[in-house]
């Protein structure tokens, strides 16, 4: 047990943005998890999504709503609309083009509420690819974002980029392997990240939660910390122990639907950082 697991735990007040499934479903695959074969259950969906909207309330979370829009729907995984740091507002640009409107609609969002947006030159889908901590931000590559994108993402920010090549179609987006629990603190599964890309984050984090492929497997590094609280998904049974010897409470969460469409908790929350 090192110092970073016995330390004491304290919850922060997060601002989130998430948007209601209105109009989830999966009619198309960018993903190995989307099977338009696959019937799927909208108002399931839904109330799977109002328990984890209900719960970050309850923790003391500010919540923001994204209107939901017709015909994208993929909307509910409102981490990938945008990146937002230090108050300023980095837009997403979708590599696939059955996502590509989200992006202006994330924008037009942020610029009613007093934001100003920067439209990126190059892919990049968010919160999917850059997790920020207090020292960096780590962004993932391979799948999605570029390396033009995360060039973009250092001018624009001002803060040191670090790029993580991802291996495995199944963590397509970086939040998919790897999340942050508290300052520079993560918690990551080994195997979705290229030998080089697995020796930088060992030498930055040498105190990181190491996940196994059967929690990774089942999307639980999809999950969100406000430092102390951990929601994730229910699936996850052995990384939620494993939090709990880290001081941490998790919070399991079904979001066995939205799965359907390869997103869990971390996918359907953005985070406006001030």
């Amino acid at each position: 047990m090192t110092s970073v697991s016995v330390r004491d735990r304290a919850s922060t007040p997060r601002h989130y943005l998430m948007c209601r499934p209105s109009h989830f479903d999966v009619n198309y695959a960018i993903n190995p998890w989307m099977d338009p074969a696959k019937p799927v259950d909208t108002a399931l969906a839904v109330l799977q999504w109002e328990t984890l909207y209900d719960l970050y309330r309850s923790l003391g979370h500010t919540v923001d709503l994204l209107e939901p829009v017709e015909g994208l729907p993929d909307m509910v995984f409102s981490a990938n609309g945008a990146t937002v740091v230090d108050g300023k507002v980095l837009g997403a640009r979708f590599l696939n083009s059955e996502r590509a409107a989200e992006a202006p609609a994330h924008a037009a969002w942020f610029r009613a509420h007093g934001y100003e947006v920067h439209v990126p030159q190059y892919v990049n889908e968010g919160e999917g690819d850059f997790a920020v901590t207090d020292s960096w931000i780590l962004a993932g590559r391979g799948f999605r974002c570029t390396p033009e994108g995360h060039q973009e993402a250092q001018e624009f920010f001002g803060r040191p980029v670090i790029s993580l090549e991802l291996t495995d179609p199944r963590f397509y987006h970086l939040d998919t392997a790897l999340a942050v629990l508290d300052g520079d603190e993560v918690m990551y599964y080994p195997g979705a990240f290229t030998p080089g890309s697995r020796a930088v984050l060992a030498r930055l984090f040498p105190d990181a939660l190491l996940v196994s492929q059967d929690d990774a497997d089942v999307l639980g590094l999809n999950a969100v910390s406000d430092g102390l609280n951990v929601v994730l998904p229910e699936a996850a049974v052995k990384l939620a122990g494993d939090l709990r010897d880290r001081g941490y409470k998790p919070f399991p969460m079904d979001l066995s639907e939205l799965l359907k469409g390869g997103g869990s908790v971390k996918c359907c929350t953005q985070e406006l950082r001030p």
